[in-house]
């Protein structure tokens, strides 16, 4: 479909079960084609490729990442796999900036042992990866003509009642549970088919005394894995799939588009794939004995069989209907692209492994400051309390990069003192000694450490001015939101408030150009020796910059 559609393919080769040396060569050559192709955002699933792909975007500094749980093998795991597995989804989801999962039972699930935060954990409409075409399943004369072609080659009666299955036969599908529940239906019904579609697997297999069981029966029809399933469906008179755990379970959505009810289990996924009692049924995992009465009751009803399949054809047109699903996607991805690289879209520079070594830095300064600092941003703290009252942290909304909000911190340096009609005086009157203090030696800014740890922002880059200040840009000017803002910057050494807006702004994008570890280091030296001169502190006229309006810009062009 991607071919067809014009869309480039890049195979990379990876194996399904755990194999380190392997896994490192597959994690490799991801990152060596993402660093090539550079793209805005990632869409990886799969616990293997989740893992992979997801560490691989990070490292290649992919500014949009979504991981797409498809299902949760760690519910069937035990010991040592189900721990390996568990760290493997947190780092995947951790490496994800959104978490997009196959249906609202699996989100729960996952948010419950721990593996995403909510927040960061949606669906996509009802559920499933991609919807259904539900077009394609429909019996319509060219399916049903394939359908009867298919049951001459499988030597298929009319008139015998067939219970289906699709998928892997491994053990957490629940093929054993299918067997036993077919082998104690036979005693009633001794004409009954059952058509497998799939084959063995080697991971998570089934015992062999299971399979020899499904290869000597001359009843169990086994057309092996096929291209196109929808003519299958006719032959069935419901499917069936046992299975343990599931992100979704799409074959049962595909079986109730062509018109069959499905008889599945409350498993994880499976559980919002069927319309208990209306258009299947649902029945405990691992409960063979519950699976043949369930399906035993379908095969004695053909009037409730016709019913719940066509209620299953109306309930997916209206819920999983392919077009609905792949148009949630898209908004998902255009809110992600949003939200990280700004309305314009545009991709900054800072990514790939220098920006992996620019966060270590500021992680590790920033910590280390903050605890070297403790004495003085106690002392400070205590100093304004006394001086000034509460709060001691001035607190406002600031865009950092991409323009996405976050809360600045810094020690308050102003007074709150208002006027006769309730209005704050201006910034010269309220600004108090001891604030100016502060703001001389630049020890307001030391709680921005806090900020730089939460990732807010850097300890070098434009400084992140006023929300009001986003529209009043021109489109140069709000490209310096294309990196993170900083608690220091190129502005900041070359001038701080005695330059104009003008000034600032040409400096702020001109970092943005040029930017580099090394200016970075040179920048945060150059800053602690401006800061010991207390160079350009004040706006000459102004206590604080003057506010930047849409007139700026009209008189600076």
């Amino acid at each position: 479909m991607i071919i067809e559609e014009g869309g480039a393919v890049f195979g990379v080769p990876m194996k399904r079960e755990i194999s380190p040396l392997h896994d490192l060569r597959s994690l490799w050559r991801i990152w060596r084609l993402l660093h090539r192709i550079r793209p805005d955002l990632t869409n990886v699933g799969t616990p293997k490729a989740g893992l992979l792909g997801g560490l691989a975007a990070v490292m290649a500094g992919v500014p949009c990442r979504i991981y797409a749980l498809y299902g949760l093998r760690l519910e069937t795991a035990t010991r040592v796999k189900r721990r390996i597995l568990m760290l493997t989804e947190r780092i995947a989801c951790k490496c994800a900036h959104r978490v997009i999962c196959a249906s609202p039972s699996l989100r729960q699930r996952s948010i419950d042992l721990g593996l995403v935060e909510s927040e960061k954990a949606f669906v996509l409409g009802n559920g499933t990866c991609n919807g259904v075409d539900v077009v394609f399943f429909l019996p319509s004369p060219k399916v049903v003509a394939r359908s009867e072609q298919l049951g001459k080659e499988l030597n298929l009666p009319n008139d015998v009642p067939v219970i289906g299955f699709v998928g892997r036969f491994t053990r957490d599908k629940g093929i054993a549970e299918l067997l036993d529940a077919y082998d104690e239906l036979r005693c009633k019904y001794p004409a009954l088919r059952l058509l497998l579609l799939g084959d063995f697997e080697n991971g998570d297999p089934v015992p062999l005394s299971l399979r020899a069981r499904i290869e000597s029966d001359p009843l169990i029809l086994r057309p092996g894995f096929v291209p196109d399933t929808s003519a299958y469906y006719q032959l069935m008179d419901m499917l069936v799939l046992p299975t343990w755990r599931e992100g979704f379970g799409l074959v049962n959505i595909e079986a109730q588009a062509a018109g069959i009810p499905v008889v599945t289990t409350r498993a994880t996924g499976a559980i919002d794939s069927v319309q208990d009692g209306k258009t299947g049924l649902l029945v405990p995992v691992g409960d063979a004995s519950a699976l043949a009465r369930a399906i035993g009751s379908l095969l004695d009803d053909a009037a409730k069989r016709k019913e719940m399949g066509r209620s299953g054809q109306e309930w997916v047109t209206r819920k999983f209907a392919g077009d609905r699903v792949r148009a949630a996607q898209v908004r998902q991805y255009q809110s992600l692209i949003r939200e990280k690289l700004g309305h314009g879209g545009r991709r900054g520079p800072q990514r790939g492994w220098r920006w992996v070594v620019k966060r270590l830095l500021d992680f590790t300064i920033s910590a280390a400051g903050l605890a070297v600092f403790l004495p003085v941003l106690g002392m400070v703290a205590l100093v304004i309390r006394m001086a000034m009252g509460g709060p001691v942290l001035f607190r406002q909304i600031r865009p950092g990069r991409y323009a996405r909000p976050f809360t600045l911190l810094k020690f308050r340096t102003m007074s709150e003192r208002r006027d006769a009609n309730g209005d704050l005086l201006p910034d010269a009157d309220r600004l108090t000694r001891v604030g100016r203090l502060l703001r001389a030696s630049s020890l307001d800014e030391l709680p921005q450490l806090w900020n730089v740890l939460r990732v807010d922002i850097s300890l070098v880059g434009p400084r992140p001015l006023l929300m009001e200040y986003l529209p009043r840009y021109s489109p140069e000017q709000a490209r310096r939101h294309e990196v993170m803002s900083g608690i220091t910057g190129w502005a900041q050494i070359n001038g701080r408030n005695e330059l104009t807006w003008e000034e600032k702004f040409a400096l702020d994008t001109w970092y943005v150009d040029n930017w580099s570890l090394n200016l970075d280091l040179r920048i945060l030296l150059l800053t602690f020796k401006y800061s010991l001169r207390r160079k350009g502190i004040f706006s000459s006229g102004h206590v604080t910059m003057p506010q930047f309006t849409r007139r700026n810009n009209e008189m600076e062009k």
